[in-house]
């Protein structure tokens, strides 16, 4: 089964849609579009009617509804939909959720947590961003990182790891255990900032892993012309 992205022109390079019910890590430089993808991702799903969870350690949910108010993929309407569920690891529910910041996190009662609430709601897509909350919330452990991303898998969610990454081929544990791996591009041409997008990995699945334009317009991200490619 594949889902939609919710970006344009960025289903066709996976072949149709994002295969279901695995973790993607989406990774590259601040400011390329990784939480724009991202929250196209959660518009999408709960414009469909799926259950979605967006963890966030960077943003409240009042302030990255306002960073997505420019756009017109609907994320506002998403989160009011009551079809997702935005849970900031800062805020007072975050705290009760994941423990008080500073105190020492057992790593099966995080993911126990985190796994028990995807399932018990039957979430289809979750956003956790990023990968900085796994620091904040776990040891700094490679077993532990590799237990909480395996717990992850075996969920029956789609779901995406944000990483603050700038060298793509730096790679850490979590783009060797996740099903897919896409990295955002910043790079400089003569006429001035350029943005990419490119599929680095992704299991099951027949991809394009050049490096695509990326756009950010008024629907949000678009990859190349936008363009649906029919056989």
């Amino acid at each position: 089964m594949r889902v939609s992205s919710g970006v344009a022109g960025f289903d066709d390079l996976v072949g149709g849609g994002l295969p279901a019910e695995r973790l993607y890590v989406v990774c590259g430089p601040p400011g390329s579009g990784k939480t724009t993808f991202s929250a196209q991702f959660i518009a999408e799903g709960a414009a469909a009617g799926e259950r979605c969870l967006f963890i966030s350690m960077h943003e409240s949910q009042d302030d990255l509804e306002r960073d997505m108010a420019a756009y017109d993929f609907g994320f506002e309407g998403a989160l009011d939909s009551g079809s997702v569920t935005f849970l900031d690891a800062f805020s007072s529910e975050g705290k009760r959720f994941f423990g008080m910041p500073g105190d020492r996190r057992d790593v099966n009662s995080v993911t126990n947590r985190i796994s028990s609430f995807v399932e018990s709601r039957d979430i289809d897509r979750v956003v956790i961003d990023s990968t900085m909350l796994l620091r904040y919330l776990l040891d700094d452990d490679d077993d532990t990182t590799m237990r909480f991303l395996s717990a992850l898998k075996r969920t029956d969610a789609t779901t995406y790891l944000i990483s603050e990454m700038t060298d793509p081929t730096a790679y850490a544990d979590e783009h060797f255990l996740a099903h897919g791996v896409v990295f955002f591009h910043n790079y400089m041409e003569d006429d001035g900032m350029r943005r990419g997008v490119q599929v680095v990995k992704m299991r099951g699945a027949d991809v394009d892993t050049d490096i695509q334009d990326l756009r950010f317009t008024g629907d949000g991200l678009v990859v190349g012309d936008g363009r649906t490619v029919t056989n």
